[in-house]
């Protein structure tokens, strides 16, 4: 959880972050209690707030920007109260009632109701696995995702906006509302949907109780807020399909607006709504990006710091003497939609070490989010530069990979302060401060110094990025077979 005190003209004066932890009750499930964020949203926001003040005395709060995780989803009863924990984007128990969506609507229905495929971490599946498995629960139902109920609990209104709503595969992401032919094949009653309001429209004020509790006046206004992938881009400037956003956190994404929605022919690609009325964005999206090097540290690093597995795999050379990495370390979405797919060290050798892994670790996230890249090529859509956030954005050897393995321009912008900033800058449009969203982000956000592509390791990488596209064809079935196997075993 992240809160940010932002000024008019756009600078940082505070922040502050809670960590949270996520359940996973059994294998596959992913879930948080939003409580939890709630009291979360409470501790990081008086804390950033206290230093605000500490630092400039005075601060008259004019507005309050929301962004959060995608297609999380929080079931309430009809009085508001919480029913179960929220089931999570990376949530994967949802595969029969995916499959049920896509059977019922086919490609044709899917494309021209809701513009993508459904996924199992979407909403949707989730809404169904609830009425299948949970049939008390879903009769007292209202669906909230997890930015709209920390909106709820703030103002009291049942709202979200857009480039959430585009992310439940119930939304008609061309027209910005709900697809009431998708509601009606999947037999879901529309009155357990949010009603939608513009991502700088303001929604509600905050409420006395929840004044109280943040120890802010009561009525300043809510605005509508943004999806996290939506918000960071707005975080970082990207609002033309000039510049490409490129997020690695704990998953990695690959972002593009466009003037208009397109829709790639099999919807390997997610089209969503961004938060300007007037803006789309093809996005492609991994589900194990900094996490993958995360469980490198954790599993075969010895304990060591980020810092010291970054500067091992600087020693390496690009291609890492022979080693790829596949990054399914969570099955994967964007090209292969395929829960079954694992990672994979591919080409290993003796002379390889530490130093071989981190750098293979880094690169095949990389040709990961390559293949996105080359997926919105395809479409027509193709950047001249990128920005970069995330945790990953921090090292200067991963910017200097994702440069030269997208044979792209990449910069930092400041301040890097991730999608909680992009928030904060759709509640500066919406308080009036500024007319649009990209007014707000050419005053407010500034692009650093780009790192620029090598020629040598471009070519090097473009090599061993066509070695790398040719193992998942061959090792798909190989996936399934090995999943299959481990179930048995554990039965």
């Amino acid at each position: 959880m992240k809160a940010l005190v932002v000024s008019a003209d756009g600078s940082l004066l505070a922040d502050a972050e809670v960590e949270q932890q996520i359940a996973v009750p059994r294998p596959g499930w992913a879930e948080q209690r939003p409580d939890m964020w709630r009291r979360n949203a409470i501790a990081a926001a008086r804390h950033s707030i206290a230093e605000a003040q500490r630092a400039h005395r005075r601060i008259d709060i004019a507005a309050v920007g929301l962004t959060g995780q995608m297609h999380s989803s929080v079931f309430l009863d009809r009085d508001g109260e919480v029913i179960r924990p929220a089931i999570l984007w990376n949530d994967t128990r949802t595969t029969p009632q995916r499959r049920f969506i896509t059977d019922t609507l086919g490609m044709d229905g899917l494309r021209n109701g809701i513009a993508n495929l459904p996924l199992e971490g979407f909403t949707a599946p989730k809404l169904l696995w609830l009425r299948d498995n949970e049939p008390e629960n879903y009769a007292r139902l209202r669906m909230l995702l997890s930015k709209d109920y920390i909106r709820f609990w703030l103002t009291g209104d049942y709202v979200t906006e857009p480039s959430d709503a585009a992310g439940t595969a119930l939304f008609d992401v061309r027209r910005r509302h709900w697809s009431q032919q998708t509601l009606d094949a999947l037999g879901l009653d529309a009155s357990i949907l949010p009603p939608v309001a513009g991502s700088t429209e303001i929604t509600g004020a905050v409420s006395r109780a929840a004044a109280d509790a943040l120890g802010i006046p009561p009525g300043i206004p809510v605005v509508g807020g943004g999806a996290d992938n939506a918000a960071g881009a707005i975080s970082c400037g990207v609002v033309s399909d000039k510049v490409m956003q490129v997020s690695i956190g704990t998953s990695g994404t690959l972002l593009l607006p466009t003037a208009r929605p397109v829709v790639a022919p099999d919807m390997s690609l997610h089209t969503f709504c961004h938060c300007a009325p007037d803006l789309w964005y093809l996005m492609g999206t991994i589900l194990s990006a900094g996490s993958a090097l995360r469980w490198l540290r954790d599993t075969l690093g010895g304990g060591v710091s980020y810092e010291t597995l970054t500067a091992d795999a600087a020693t390496a050379q690009p291609g890492s003497d022979g080693l790829l990495f596949l990054p399914y370390l969570s099955g994967e979405r964007t090209p292969h939609n395929d829960a079954n797919a694992r990672g994979v060290f591919f080409g290993l050798h003796a002379a390889h070490n530490r130093s071989h892994l981190a750098r293979a670790v880094m690169e095949g996230v990389c040709f990961a989010l390559r293949d996105s890249l080359q997926l919105t090529r395809e479409q027509g859509v193709s950047p001249e530069r990128a920005r970069i956030i995330g945790g990953g954005a921090r090292s200067s050897l991963w910017r200097q990979i994702c440069a030269d393995v997208f044979d792209l321009p990449i910069a930092i912008t400041q301040p890097n302060a991730g999608p909680a900033y992009g928030a904060a800058l759709l509640a500066v449009v919406g308080c009036g401060i500024f007319a649009d969203v990209r007014q707000a982000v050419e005053a407010c956000v500034k692009p650093g110094e780009a790192v620029h592509p090598n020629p040598a390791n471009a070519a090097v990488y473009n090599e061993f990025y066509h070695a790398y596209k040719r193992l998942y064809p061959s090792m798909k079935d190989h996936f399934a077979n090995l999943v299959e196997l481990t179930k048995r075993r554990r039965m």
